[in-house]
């Protein structure tokens, strides 16, 4: 795997290296990362790739940090080694990585989220089609038969439609939308809160994977387990990523459904569509009274058009400016 010196200081400052020695220091937050990169900006120093040939005392001076910070960068920096066997790993198993400094990470993530977008993207499959328009679609693991059947219709006329079907690849709405896509010979992206490692293996999910179908992006460690707060943390990820979201079921003021609709409400990255109809969920009509667009039960019935019906329904989002630069 061919990284860029700007990427290799990325990932040895804030990535858990499973062969790494366990006596290194924790790896860089997203939090530090982005204070160590504003350091950066100030500084002589033009890109992460700089940090490379530093001692701990070089970068104390360069980037005014106090000693102990320094010294803790400078032993992360020094996992070269570890580094190249854990790249040598995952490529063995048909994950890359993506870095905030290579120019395929998507764009929009670093538009709409900026100093929260991830250092780091860890990822299997057709990474092109991260960032291609296209629906997150959203829901509770738990769901009713009318939940189930805009899960089918999403994934369905997504396929027909030629967008991109974004989900959390977590059972329940998530795993049924991106089902019915690939199905339908369509495409999609899940955003993972799970082992992606764990999540490669099934003998499906390789064929899609190698067709070109399917792509599994995660920001944590390829063999990290399932966490309530990865889930809430990625949430923004699949908002990010498309250029519409349906949340076909929530609760009302709880869970991750509702916090990541609530938060891209309230961010404004894209239009939030809610299914609307005689049994919706309370949480659903909730988000509609917060500023969500109906989405009509009755357009389930429909077969084509979806496109440009969330296009006419979308109203006016006038994104906010994108300003500095970013590492």
């Amino acid at each position: 795997m061919d990284l860029t010196p700007d990427a290799q200081a990325i990932l040895l400052l804030c990535s858990r290296l499973r062969t790494s020695d366990e006596r290194s220091p924790k790896p860089l937050t997203l939090r530090e990362w982005n204070a160590l990169a504003r350091r950066m900006i100030d500084s002589s120093l033009e890109t992460p790739g700089d940090l490379l040939a530093l001692s701990a005392a070089n970068l104390q001076a360069e980037l005014l940090l106090p000693e102990a910070e320094a010294e803790r960068a400078a032993m992360l920096l020094e996992r070269g080694t570890a580094l190249a066997i854990e790249l040598e790993r995952l490529e063995s198993l048909g994950i890359w990585i993506l870095t905030r400094a290579d120019e395929e990470y998507p764009s929009r993530l670093r538009d709409r989220l900026r100093n929260a977008s991830p250092p780091i993207l860890f990822g299997s499959g057709e990474r092109v089609l991260i960032g291609q328009p296209g629906l997150a679609v959203v829901g509770s693991r738990n769901v009713d038969e009318q939940g189930m059947r805009c899960a089918d219709y999403a994934g369905n006329i997504c396929a027909h439609e030629g967008l991109v079907l974004y989900s959390g690849g977590a059972r329940g709405v998530d795993s049924i939308s991106t089902q019915a896509a690939l199905e339908a010979r369509g495409t999609a992206v899940s955003v993972l809160a799970h082992s992606l490692e764990r999540a490669i293996r099934p003998p499906d999910a390789r064929v899609k994977l190698t067709s070109g179908d399917l792509a599994l992006v995660t920001p944590y460690s390829p063999w990290a387990g399932f966490s309530v707060g990865a889930a809430m943390g990625r949430n923004k990820l699949i908002y990010a990523l498309a250029d519409y979201a349906l949340i076909v079921a929530s609760g009302a003021g709880t869970g991750g459904t509702w916090a990541g609709a609530t938060e891209a409400l309230k961010a404004k990255w894209l239009p939030v569509f809610v299914l609307e109809g005689r049994k919706m969920p309370e949480g659903n009509r909730q988000l509609i009274e917060r500023g969500a667009i109906p989405f009509p039960e009755s357009l389930l019935d429909t077969a084509a058009g979806l496109r440009e019906w969330l296009e006419e329904h979308s109203g006016d989002l006038t994104p906010p400016p994108v300003q500095g630069r970013l590492l």
